[in-house]
């Protein structure tokens, strides 16, 4: 009797340990899904979130390396002068963007000759140095002084309603001049098409080696723009020389924007 219980007991004992082991494999079994589960989820939620990152740093690229050249600036007034004819180029190199081009040309044909006797260029390659200033590099040709090279420093701001350009810059020749030129245009929206327009643009030259005056002006222009186009009144203001000889120019301008 006893070895029956023994054996009953041990036998009993057996089943409640392989019942444990098989509850505990099972329990076991039923954690590792869980945790492959969990596992797979959090490595898909990797993948959109790095997915995303990825797709904001490429969005990132592409509107730091992606500009808008503004367009050329064509101008001519009309008054009792003769023709006054301004044009301005400032475009970057889509390739290399800190690199580009700024020119402007001023001539003056007068009413009573068939000559142009008042012209002037300046034309120089550029190099952005941080937001809103370049390195310039050129020439500066003009009837009073022949062609040189120049070099200077611009600053240019602009928004919707502002364009502001400060250039200082000097011949590198023995009787050079030292210039600058600053414009500033304000032309806030009427409504969808039209916006009013006004400018001030000055230059003065100075002569080093002489210490005397060489060139000067003020441009002022009022009127209207309608997308590309702008017209209204504007008037020049002229100095030549060392005794400031003085022209001046009252009439209606045009000017339009080549994209």
């Amino acid at each position: 009797m006893l070895l029956l219980y023994i054996c009953v007991t041990t036998c009993k004992s057996t089943v409640k340990d392989l019942n444990l082991y098989y509850n505990f494999k099972e329990y076991m079994k039923t954690i590792k899904k869980k945790l492959q589960a969990k596992i797979l989820k959090l490595f898909f939620l990797g993948i959109i979130i790095s997915w995303g990152f990825i797709d904001k740093a490429k969005a990132q690229n592409t509107e730091d390396t992606t500009f808008k050249n503004p367009p050329v600036n064509v101008e001519a007034l009309f008054s009792n002068r003769g023709m006054t004819f301004q044009a301005i180029i400032d475009k970057k190199f889509v390739s290399a963007p800190k690199f580009g081009f700024f020119s402007v040309t001023n001539l003056v044909g007068e009413w009573d000759t068939n000559q142009v006797n008042d012209y002037m260029t300046q034309a120089s390659l550029t190099y952005d140095l941080f937001k809103g200033f370049k390195l310039t590099g050129g020439f500066h040709t003009s009837s009073g002084t022949g062609i040189r090279p120049t070099v200077g420093v611009m600053y240019n701001y602009a928004n919707q309603d502002w364009l502001v350009v400060a250039y200082p810059r000097v011949d590198l020749s023995k009787d050079s001049n030292v210039e600058g030129l600053v414009l500033v245009e304000y032309k806030p929206k009427i409504n969808d098409k039209w916006r009013f327009y006004s400018r001030i643009q000055g230059l003065y030259a100075y002569t080093m080696n002489i210490e005397k005056h060489s060139r000067s002006y003020i441009q002022a222009r009022a009127g209207l723009s309608y997308k590309e186009f702008t017209f209204g009144v504007g008037t020049n203001i002229d100095y030549y020389g060392p005794i400031r000889h003085n022209e001046n120019s009252f009439g209606g301008f045009v000017s339009v924007l080549l994209f």
